[in-house]
């Protein structure tokens, strides 16, 4: 069995959402799913006054424990277009695993969170996408096989890059991922679990 760890970062919950709607897809394909997030960088007072979501229930990741997995899935809001310094942190810390080639030929994809329609999605994304890239990971998105990224009767996020949502409803306000957004980040769960154990299925027994 392919064994999936869905990576997040997620101030307010949106990406936590989401990661719970990777994770199922992880199982629907018959893969193993652990959800991590990484550590918060924020002082303790920041946190407070800017409403934080504290009571996530995902343990606390360390780098060691990337080699464990055949796939890695990473869930980050979007920061001016960028991943969160949290999430990037956390990756710039992967140098050991870097020089000791402990992440060439994992399975890798992205998930994000913006707070409006176009505030950065696929850049987040395709950057995030970058750092997997030089870790020498193959990189899997949402392929247009998910229809539900070209639907025109409702504001949704979702891309070839990967699943995404939006944070906020227009007016300021709070905006919860839709149910497309879920399937979509089910979608590629799923999908990501699928390579994943076709690959771990191919390789010699020496190397599994």
């Amino acid at each position: 069995m392919a064994k999936v760890l869905i990576l997040y970062y997620s101030s307010y919950g949106h990406i936590e959402t989401m990661a719970e709607a990777v994770a199922r897809g992880v199982r629907e394909a018959g893969a193993s799913a652990d959800v991590k997030r990484v550590p918060e960088l924020a002082p303790d007072e920041v946190v407070r006054k800017s409403g934080y979501k504290v009571d996530q229930a995902a343990p606390i990741a360390a780098v060691a424990d990337l080699v464990d997995y055949d796939a890695i899935i990473i869930g980050t809001p979007t920061r001016f277009g960028n991943m969160a310094s949290q999430m990037k942190n956390f990756l710039d810390q992967t140098g050991g695993l870097w020089l000791g080639d402990r992440l060439v030929g994992k399975v890798g994809g992205v998930f994000t969170s913006t707070g409006s329609q176009h505030g950065g999605q696929e850049t987040t994304l395709q950057s995030t996408q970058t750092v997997l890239l030089h870790l020498g990971m193959i990189i899997v998105g949402l392929p247009y096989s998910f229809k539900g990224q070209m639907r025109m009767d409702q504001i949704t996020g979702g891309s070839p890059y990967g699943a995404s949502t939006l944070a906020d409803d227009g007016e300021g306000g709070d905006r919860q991922p839709s149910e497309n957004e879920l399937a979509g980040a089910r979608f590629q769960g799923r999908h990501i679990a699928e390579i994943a154990m076709a690959l771990v299925a191919g390789r010699p027994a020496e190397r599994k």
